[in-house]
């Protein structure tokens, strides 16, 4: 039997192209490997985004598109909407009544978000507890790892803590601890150089229409010292040349030539990854344009999704609450 992994995404706009480099395209090899559940996190989305919530409902069918077209296959994995089965709220809270306080303030990552969402009110009692529902998330499956980066390395620590506490107090093991498996994704950055976010309008959407796709990467930073045309550049601090080595590796020694012998214009350059980038896009934007024509497939794809994730997490609490003898 293939081992099995949970993952998922918090739905608070459209995804884009750091999505795919950072999490969906790894999903897309994984679900080859394992038995995965891929799950729309909205209850910690709406940790951020409580002050609009409409923005979470009306990503989730987009989103979920958004899956579908660019490979996750409802066959191979369990796709799911969090909020839907009340047996992750109702493990959360189990796992609440176990999880000293002190654990959570000290975790690195929720200082570190409450420093960079510094324009949404994140410091509450429900963001404090995000790691707690997390490993409800993770361990009403039982699943055997969690696809993470380093950065996640702590918040999936802190789920193994409070599972061996739950152990420890119950005298009964009910759940798999979860090992981390590490990704090595690409970095990309945003347009203007910063992270990749909706926040700071610097993303491509992996729906973007082909006009807007080439206006936003001709809008793109190059190297800031080659001035004009027959200057040589260094694609090393090229943005663009960066985007190259994720979308087109193939080219990269062409494209470095290009610079380094000033054989092409930056704008040249741009114009020929913006046609590239769109051969990649195009086929997957049109058939998610298609497929939100007939959103009855993508709510079946949730209601089966739903079906398969509610015998397994029904199961796993009934086995906690057993243990603890409720």
């Amino acid at each position: 039997m293939k081992k099995v992994i949970l993952s998922g995404m918090r739905p608070t706009g459209r995804l884009h192209l750091g999505h795919w480099v950072g999490a969906l395209s790894n999903w897309v090899k994984l679900q080859s490997e394992y038995d995965c559940f891929f799950m729309v996190a909205d209850w910690h989305a709406l940790m951020s985004e409580y002050h609009d919530p409409s923005v979470v409902s009306s990503s989730i069918i987009d989103n979920v598109a958004d899956w579908l077209c660019f490979g996750i296959d409802p066959k191979k994995s369990v796709v799911f909407v969090q909020s839907e089965l009340e047996e992750h709220l109702e493990l959360y809270l189990i796992l609440s009544l176990v999880t000293p306080l002190g654990w959570l303030s000290r975790c690195p990552t929720f200082k570190e978000q409450v420093k960079q969402l510094k324009d949404k009110d994140i410091n509450t009692y429900a963001f404090l507890g995000y790691p707690v529902l997390q490993a409800s998330d993770i361990i009403l499956y039982k699943a055997h790892a969690v696809p993470v980066g380093e950065d996640q390395l702590p918040h999936l620590e802190l789920s193994r803590e409070i599972i061996r506490r739950f152990h420890f107090i119950y005298k009964k093991e009910v759940f798999r601890q979860p090992q981390p498996l590490l990704t090595s994704a690409s970095r990309l950055l945003g347009l203007d150089g910063r992270k990749m976010s909706k926040s700071y309008d610097n993303f491509i959407a992996l729906d973007e229409d082909e006009d807007s796709l080439k206006r936003k990467i001709t809008s793109m930073i190059t190297d800031p010292e080659r001035i004009k045309k027959n200057d040589r550049g260094n694609p090393d601090i090229c943005n663009v040349y960066s985007y190259y080595g994720i979308f087109a590796p193939q080219k990269k020694d062409e494209v470095r030539n290009w610079c380094t012998q000033a054989s092409r214009g930056c704008k040249e350059c741009k114009l020929i990854f913006a046609q590239i980038l769109n051969e990649f896009i195009g086929p997957r934007r049109a058939k998610k344009k298609e497929l939100l024509k007939k959103k009855d497939y993508i709510f079946d794809v949730l209601a089966q999704g739903k079906k398969k994730a509610k015998a397994v997490a029904s199961a796993t609490l009934g086995e906690a609450k057993k243990a603890m003898g409720l």
